[in-house]
């Protein structure tokens, strides 16, 4: 087979795979978009509160789900080498392990109210965003169950049951926003903060959508997940920690400092909060679009990662280098083109708007880099390494590009640019650092033996 053929194997292989990921993947982000559309037609400071109340939020979330993602590529690696009794004991060992991290998550996101103050958030936004904390709390336990079970089902090339649920969700989302929101009977009106009891209650809808699904299918039943009990294995349990923590970790340096800048950015009032808010928004719903390549590039690697078969290994590499590179592209054009457009979904002020537009002109500098590190990332969490990136993500984000956007958003003229550009910076250190360390463990491939891991040490 050419390499011409290969590519266009790969590549239809990635869509395929990548396809539904994204749709779930845009529901999922439609969460947060409906809150903040829907509070930000509500007032300023309700869409103030909402973007720290998330900002808080998100970091927690994902640290929490980011380590059941280790459930992918313990799957796919288990698929590749023909052991579906290990595809059992991992989805098993996976819910165990996030249903212990859930409680600990909803527990933090009880007491973080208290530390308001310390980030300085102003008083008029105490309490919706603590209504809103304490309320998602409720719900972790839900997102990290149902973060396993994704894993487990698109790692068996399953994703279009976690899409279907996904885009019901998002549908079932806005009456729910709508009724917490607004007051309806004896629900009391709460304005934002009724966004976080809607999304709790949508998170163990879709947990109990998803385990009955995944329960009747017959998809399922030849590695069966609740065919019998099992208790914890310990030694399970620390093989998925072991993978799963660092890649928690990763992301949660990467998105909790897209997430705290609306903290860092609350002295500067409603007006800069709120226009922070929107322009993340849509990032983040773009952001998807990598970011289910990245999904799909740790499933597609994981089984060829299971196979042993490196040169399967770097080419799927190149294809999803390349395809990032042309979705990265497309979203700079929307951001560009579409800019009023977008922006009037979110709010009609016209100072807010004003100040969109101009951050906008910053999320679009770094679509690429952005594309570029999250495809690099998949890619080593594919072949199983995540110990790395997580410290290069830790330099990145929290040693570079919090401090820098920081100084030049409190300490200069520049105001809320400061943090973008804070955020450029670090995207682009972790771009070049994933990167090198892609190339390293590619080189390894060609010095080690067929049957040991290219991740191994080589003398």
């Amino acid at each position: 087979m050419s390499n011409v053929t290969q590519g266009l194997y790969q590549f239809k292989q990635l869509s395929r795979l990548m396809l539904p990921i994204l749709v779930t993947q845009f529901a999922q982000a439609g969460f947060g978009l409906i809150d903040t559309v829907m509070a930000g037609h509500m007032s300023a400071d309700d869409l103030a509160a909402i973007g720290v109340a998330v900002g808080i939020w998100i970091p927690i979330m994902l640290l929490s789900s980011g380590i059941l993602i280790a459930t992918t590529p313990l799957v796919a690696q288990a698929r590749g080498a023909n052991k579906p009794k290990d595809i059992s004991r991992i989805a098993r060992q996976s819910l165990w392990l996030a249903l212990i991290v859930g409680v600990i998550a909803g527990l933090l996101l009880q007491i973080m109210p208290l530390f308001l103050d310390l980030f300085r958030v102003p008083e008029a936004l105490h309490p919706k965003a603590s209504l809103f904390l304490h309320a998602i709390g409720i719900g972790m336990p839900a997102v990290t169950m149902y973060a396993a079970l994704r894993g487990y089902s698109e790692a068996l090339g399953y994703p279009r049951p976690v899409t279907a649920i996904s885009l019901v969700a998002l549908v079932v989302l806005i009456p729910l926003n709508y009724i917490f929101m607004n007051g309806i009977g004896s629900i009391p009106h709460l304005g934002s903060a009724g966004c976080g009891f809607a999304t709790s209650i949508l998170q163990w809808l879709m947990l109990i959508a998803l385990a009955g699904f995944i329960f009747k299918a017959k998809r399922y039943q030849k590695t069966p997940v609740f065919d019998r009990f099992e208790t914890i294995d310990l030694t399970w349990i620390k093989r998925i920690l072991h993978l799963g923590l660092p890649i928690g970790l990763a992301i949660f340096f990467e998105v909790s400092i897209f997430s705290t800048a609306a903290i860092v950015l609350s002295p500067l009032g409603a007006i800069t909060i709120a226009a922070h808010q929107i322009a993340m928004s849509v990032t983040s719903v773009l952001f998807m679009i990598p970011m289910s390549l990245a999904i799909a590039l740790t499933i597609h690697i994981g089984l060829y990662y299971g196979e042993k078969n490196w040169a399967a290994i770097r080419k799927v590499q190149q294809v999803g280098l390349i395809m990032s590179t042309l979705f990265a592209l497309i979203t700079m054009s929307l951001i560009w083109f579409f800019r009023p457009e977008i922006i009037a979904l979110y709010n009609d002020d016209p100072w807010v708007r004003d100040v969109t537009m101009y951050l906008l002109l910053f999320a679009m500098a770094y679509q690429l880099m952005d594309g570029w590190q999250v495809s690099a990332a998949g890619c080593l969490r594919g072949m199983q390494d995540t110990q790395g990136p997580m410290w290069i993500t830790m330099l990145a984000y929290w040693v570079i590009a919090f401090p820098v956007g920081i100084y030049l958003a409190r300490y200069t003229d520049i105001g809320a640019a400061g943090v973008w550009i804070g955020l450029i910076v670090g995207l682009s250190v972790a771009c070049v650092l994933l990167l090198a360390r892609l190339h390293v463990i590619n080189k390894r491939c060609s010095l080690v033996p067929h049957d040991i891991p290219p991740t191994a040490k080589v003398p």
